[in-house]
C-alpha cells in the first residue's frame, strides 16, 4: 500500500500500546517503548540515539512478546519504525500478543 506521497505505508491497522523494549542493532543496544503495533510491524520511541539505517536487520526484545526479528523501515526524531520479518515465528508471537495481552492505550495528553 502507498500513500499520496508515494511512500510505502503499513497495511495493517495500528494499535496504541506501551511496552518497554530493547532494540539490538548489530552490536549496539537501545532502550525504548513500543508506542504502536500492528500485525506487520511496530513503532518504537527510543531513550537514546540508535543510528540504524533503513533496511538494516534488528531484534526487538520485550517481556510481553519475546524476541522479534525485523527490518528498519525508518528512523527519525528519536523514533524508529520496524517491519517484522515475514516468518511463522513472528506471526505467531504477534498473534498471541493480541490474543492474550494487548489493551488499547489512549494518550493522556492531547495536542
Amino acid at each position: 500500500m502507498s500513500n499520496n506521497l508515494g511512500m510505502d505505508v503499513r497495511n495493517s491497522p495500528r494499535s496504541r500500546c506501551r511496552i518497554d523494549s530493547k532494540v539490538h542493532y548489530f552490536k549496539q543496544e537501545a532502550n525504548g517503548r513500543v508506542i504502536n503495533i500492528s500485525r506487520s510491524g511496530l513503532a518504537l520511541e527510543l531513550t537514546s540515539n540508535l543510528p540504524a539505517a533503513a533496511g538494516s536487520p534488528v531484534v526487538i526484545e520485550n517481556a510481553d512478546i519475546g524476541l522479534l526479528e525485523g527490518v528498519v523501515r525508518w528512523n527519525y526524531g528519536g523514533r524508529i519504525g520496524i517491519m517484522f520479518k515475514p516468518n511463522s515465528n513472528s506471526i505467531a508471537k504477534v498473534a498471541a500478543y493480541f490474543r492474550n495481552f494487548h489493551q488499547e492505550v489512549r494518550p493522556v495528553l492531547t495536542r
